[in-house]
């Protein structure tokens, strides 16, 4: 590859990139939001108590903040197949090359998922339906609960505000697991 390999992430690539990354920076992406509006089957769930998972799902005049890596020089074939493996375990996601833009001005093309809105595994819920399954799904990967404190956290911790995410982690820390 001729230039650097960028990949945006806005859930659990925030703080579980999974592949050598040679910088990082919160970055925007426009026109799109973070939403728990992918039920989980295999990572926070499984197919008899379905989880949910967040997505990139298109809004108009929206935007995600979340942040952008730059992939070590050498390592981009092997993440973009590690990042398919563990991205792409159902096609609910699209695989996309988005525009950012990084928090020092830079604007770039990163590799970003976002949720196909026809797939079945698309859903819109309200944020109680939301946090009554995350309250209690559990996956491969563990509870959903611990995936939803560990984004809200980061997300805190790196100065992005989520509103609805901060909502939620309140809610489902009250609810039995």
């Amino acid at each position: 590859m001729g230039s650097a390999m960028w990949v945006f992430g806005y859930g659990s690539l925030i703080w579980d990139p999974g592949f050598p990354v040679a910088e990082r920076q919160v970055a925007r992406l426009s026109g799109w939001h973070r939403s728990f509006c992918m039920r989980s089957i295999h990572h926070r769930g499984t197919p008899n108590a379905m989880g949910l998972v967040l997505a990139l799902d298109r809004f108009q005049g929206g935007h995600c903040d979340g942040v952008a890596f730059q992939v070590a020089a050498g390592a981009e074939a092997g993440t973009l197949a590690t990042l398919r493996e563990r991205e792409l375990i159902s096609s609910a996601y699209l695989e996309a090359w988005l525009d950012v833009t990084l928090h020092d001005g830079r604007s770039l093309a990163a590799l970003t998922y976002v949720i196909d809105p026809e797939h079945a595994q698309y859903c819109s819920l309200t944020l109680g339906e939301q946090a009554q399954i995350i309250a209690s799904a559990v996956g491969g990967r563990g509870p959903n609960r611990d995936y939803l404190f560990s984004t809200a956290r980061h997300l805190s911790e790196l100065g992005i505000a989520d509103p609805d995410l901060d909502w939620l982690a309140t809610r489902v820390a009250e609810l039995p697991g």
